[in-house]
């Protein structure tokens, strides 16, 4: 009833020419990972402007990851992800998620810190910079098996599963 209102699928899955799940991601990433960065140099270097860059990155990232779960759930639901690929897409889906709740929680603490004062950056938050860097880095991981491993998007692994190969 409703196949008709969408449009078609190309030969990535998509109804757009390319995933567009990536792109915002790697947005999500620099920011996050450029925004621990800038706190570590701020902190040791004494140089207090960076925790302003720091602050503004992971209010821009907090944002973006949310368009970037977006774009994936779609993506994911017109992925033909096979028996083999489902177990790591489930994963990075549960992490994207909770990634997304971790950046916001963590980005309000960090609003916090900022607004009692500007030029003060407690331990334990660089301590949680440490590991929501693991996590980010691990999610990277995954996002890389599916598509490098797994193919999914791909051209020849859309074509395999379309004509039951998979």
């Amino acid at each position: 009833m409703f196949e008709n209102l969408l449009p078609p699928l190309n030969d990535h899955n998509l109804p757009y020419p390319d995933t567009i799940h990536p792109i915002v991601v790697h947005f999500v990433i620099a920011m996050v990972l450029f925004a621990f960065f800038c706190d570590v140099v701020g902190y040791f270097s004494k140089n207090y402007k960076l925790y302003e860059v720091s602050w503004w990155n992971m209010f821009f990232a907090t944002i973006s990851i949310f368009i970037a779960i977006v774009f994936g759930q779609i993506e994911a639901g017109l992925a033909i992800a096979y028996d083999a690929a489902e177990p790591i897409l489930d994963l990075h889906t549960i992490i994207g998620w909770s990634l997304s709740g971790i950046i916001a929680a963590i980005t309000g603490w960090r609003y916090v810190i900022r607004s009692q004062d500007p030029q003060k950056m407690p331990l334990a938050y660089l301590g949680i910079g440490v590991l929501l860097t693991g996590l980010v880095f691990f999610q990277v991981y995954l996002g890389d098996e599916l598509v490098w491993v797994y193919g999914l998007h791909t051209v020849p692994v859309v074509e395999a599963a379309k004509e039951g190969l998979l």
